[in-house]
């Protein structure tokens, strides 16, 4: 029996559709939108701004138009998995969910990280004291994640109202440093000139690597398809919750970005407190100090918003999976009282533990782990490529009744969807070549290299295993033939 024949023997179970309009539009604004991203950015200069418009034209556009008419055609559980499935098989749809499941397990601790750092601004100078403490990282990082898997055990009917004041908890403080940094502006100046000559990108390699960074930041929107049979009428809300967020989002790290600099110079910026280092210059300025702490302690509810969310979205691939029996059937079910995937959330949450965990101990072992980053943005594209690719092949098949197309029909769906796999490719490249300044390149790279084949063999491995388990399974339900 084919493989794809018995990637269905198995119903999908019940799962509660507890997340509305609103509650959507939150999820992706969460999961697409960090300011950790605005220091990275923040510390390129000015001509960031250049690059955030030209990664939202070439790559954020094309994912949010794409993701919308896949979403709109196939809004089931699993999202990516699925549209990759319906397009090339079950070898296919296992593969992306499993580069991107496994993308995301040393994306959890730079999170938590983040959070933990945030956090310290609120005790003032006694709290800063801690942050060379790897006890206090791995305790915050871990309650953190406890807290953003806990709730969501518990039914998203639950966890939503994290991920929608993580929402709220990224984007006031992004409004506060906006307002702030214009008044500043307008009276002081700004630290760093913005004259139209800093607006122009370098050519450098260095700043072509560092394109490939701003097209990941503007990642997500595939996010919520992944909880396709836990939204109220998917097919209608996801496209239009794509559109609203999809707009804002690049808005808010390009005005993020010009704040950022109008407060600090693009060599004092900080890659994991600037964005809290901006707030506290400009809130001397104006004589405003009481306001940093307020938004120390948003943006660590920011963070963990952003955890549970994407706790959330990821631990839906291993349950599809489990669902399909490439994964054991455990995976697949839900928990008796609370209707959600606990298996599937207990399992990423003890994994990324471990990578809590490992960030800390020793040089050698921080050193690997910074190299399973570098992986990560890669593992993170592969699920793309093949998204893109989807979209191009399931052009050939009719629309469903009520599906959302992309204006234009589809050549302009066809044409969006080659921009975007092009992108994504060239950020793959890019993000296979070392730093410049980097004492052993072929190293590096033979790092990076090997471990994102590690990852993707593994995966491979993982199906060819679930495959047979499949098989058996089909075939223990056939009916016995008896001889005449």
């Amino acid at each position: 029996m084919p493989i794809e024949e018995v990637d269905q023997i198995v119903a999908a179970p019940s799962l509660v559709r507890a997340m509305r309009f609103r509650d959507v539009v939150l999820f992706l604004v969460i999961t697409g939108f960090s300011v950790r991203w605005i220091a990275n950015a923040s510390a390129a200069g000015p001509s960031a701004v250049v690059v955030w418009i030209g990664a939202s034209l070439a790559f954020q556009i094309p994912l949010v138009l794409t993701v919308l008419e896949l979403s709109s055609r196939y809004p089931d559980e699993g999202g990516i998995y699925v549209w990759t499935k319906h397009a090339f098989g079950g070898f296919s749809g296992f593969l992306t969910g499993w580069t991107y499941w496994a993308s995301n397990l040393p994306y959890f601790p730079a999170l938590l990280y983040f959070m933990a750092a945030n956090a310290l601004f609120m005790g003032g100078a006694h709290g800063r004291t801690l942050a060379a403490s790897p006890a206090y990282f791995i305790i915050a990082s871990s309650l953190g994640l406890a807290i953003g898997v806990g709730l969501n055990i518990a039914g998203l009917n639950v966890g939503k109202w994290l991920h929608n004041i993580g929402a709220l908890g990224m984007c006031v403080p992004t409004t506060i440093l906006v307002v702030l940094s214009a008044i500043v502006w307008a009276r002081f100046g700004s630290a760093t000139p913005l004259t139209r000559a800093s607006f122009v990108p370098g050519t450098h390699l260095k700043d072509v690597i560092f394109w490939s960074t701003v097209a990941f930041s503007l990642s997500g929107a595939e996010s919520a398809s992944m909880l396709g049979d836990e939204i109220e009428n998917p097919r209608f809300t996801l496209p239009r919750a794509l559109l609203i967020s999809g707009s804002i989002i690049p808005l808010l790290f390009i005005v993020t970005t010009i704040g950022v600099l109008v407060a600090l110079t693009p060599d004092h910026v900080t890659i994991i407190s600037g964005f809290m280092d901006a707030i506290a210059i400009l809130a001397a300025r104006l004589h405003v100090g009481w306001i940093v702490a307020v938004c120390a302690a948003l943006i660590t509810a920011g963070s963990l918003g952003q955890c549970g969310a994407w706790v959330a979205a990821s631990a839906r691939l291993p349950f599809v999976a489990g669902i399909d029996r490439y994964l054991p059937a455990a995976f697949g079910r839900l928990h008796p009282r609370w209707g959600t995937p606990h298996v599937s959330l207990l399992v990423l949450g003890a994994i990324s533990v471990v990578f809590i965990v490992l960030s800390q101990i020793g040089t050698g072992v921080s050193g690997a782990y910074n190299v399973m980053v570098s992986v990560s943005v890669i593992t993170f594209f592969i699920p793309y490529l093949l998204m893109f690719a989807a979209a191009i092949r399931l052009q050939h098949e009719p629309m469903p009744p009520g599906a959302f197309r992309i204006w234009g029909g589809r050549p302009v769906a066809t044409l969006v969807a080659a921009v975007g796999f092009t992108t994504t490719a060239i950020s793959c490249v890019l993000s296979l070549i070392p730093d410049p300044s980097d004492p052993n390149p072929i190293l590096s790279f033979t790092k990076v290299a090997g471990l994102t084949a590690v990852t993707v063999l593994i995966g491979v491995a993982l199906y060819l295993m679930g495959a047979a388990r499949a098989r058996r399974a089909a075939l223990a339900t056939q009916p016995v033939q008896h001889a005449a």
